[in-house]
């Protein structure tokens, strides 16, 4: 385990990643949701065969995107959950400097970093990085659109 997932391997959140999402399977693609502090919102993801995102053994790229903006809006549902308001719709508006180096296999977790950056009317710019292990393998920076109309 990576210094960065052991700084975080006590899963933080509810065991239940749904109730600060407003996806629903079979597009999830996080796991487990390990720390939302307001700024940097951290999680995990197992990459599993029957994926909707995996083709060929591996999670593609548009898997990868959509893990960092699942991970931002994990951060945004928990905060909105602890203050008993309801999840939120986002939709990304925006990416900039995307970069995959390499894609995950299946039965392999990976773990991701989202950072707010600056937060304007209702879009959020965030920065996210997907870990595999100690190995950064893909970032990006993105625009979210955060709806005022929650979620059902």
């Amino acid at each position: 385990m990576s210094n960065f997932e052991t700084a975080f391997s006590n899963q933080l959140m509810s065991p239940d990643i749904l109730v600060y999402l407003p996806q629903r399977p079979p597009f999830v693609m996080i796991s487990n949701l390990l720390s939302a502090d307001g700024t940097t919102t951290r999680s995990t993801f197992d990459i599993t065969e029957d994926n909707i995102l995996v083709s060929n053994g591996l999670l593609t790229e548009p898997g990868l995107i959509e893990n960092m903006a699942q991970t931002a809006g994990a951060g945004t549902g928990y905060h909105a959950k602890e203050k008993g308001q309801p999840t939120p719709l986002g939709y990304i508006a925006m990416l900039k400097n995307v970069q995959i180096i390499s894609l995950p296999k299946v039965n392999e977790t990976i773990t991701t970093e989202v950072t707010f950056e600056q937060a304007v009317l209702n879009f959020h710019q965030v920065k996210g990085k997907v870990m595999l292990g100690e190995k950064e393998i893909a970032s990006c920076e993105f625009k979210i659109f955060v709806s005022t109309n929650p979620a059902a």
